[in-house]
């Protein structure tokens, strides 16, 4: 694994990402992998600007989902894409079960650099200042890069619940 040197920001999009994402978002639907972290975007989706207001509309819990959630994207000191994170302020059944309230992903290109790890990190301090002290973080029992993310992040395993894993990151490892 080599060490991604940037700096890297998490924060809102913004109209002036919107080529950069659609064009990370299309990385990803190419490869065929999850876009774990990306609330709000139908596969179809072609409206950039919707897809903005859908995130605006999230965070007040005013979408279908009913959860408030913070949609995050990652940038480097360039303003290239990075990946996407999603914070959820509030679980549900589901989200307890499966989700929890960090989901993050890198994007294809940029993976097995340490992205993933500071993305969480820097997600996990945004929940704290949220007052979410005790963290759900889960993943696939067999996505092991997510697994050791999750545990250089001070992820204490629970459970599994139906293949996926279940991880409580307390404030200050209390």
């Amino acid at each position: 694994m080599s060490t991604f040197l940037n700096k890297i920001t998490l924060r809102r999009p913004e109209q002036k990402d919107r080529e950069h994402i659609l064009d990370m978002i299309r990385e990803f639907q190419e490869v065929e992998s999850e876009m774990a972290g990306l609330w709000n975007f139908a596969e179809t989706e072609t409206d950039y600007e919707d897809w903005l207001e859908a995130n605006s509309l999230q965070e007040v819990g005013l979408l279908e989902k009913g959860i408030p959630a913070i949609q995050l994207v990652a940038f480097d000191e360039t303003n290239y894409p990075l990946g996407f994170l999603n914070l959820r302020l509030r679980l549900n059944d589901a989200l307890l079960a499966k989700g929890g309230h960090i989901g993050y992903s890198v994007r294809p290109s940029m993976r097995r650099r340490g992205i993933a790890k500071e993305m969480l990190k820097q997600g996990i301090g945004l929940a704290h200042i949220k007052n979410i002290n005790t963290v759900l973080v889960t993943c696939h029992q067999n996505n092991i890069a997510s697994r050791f993310v999750i545990l250089e992040n001070g992820g204490q395993f629970e459970n599994s619940i139906e293949e996926t894993e279940r991880y409580w990151i307390r404030k200050n490892n209390e």
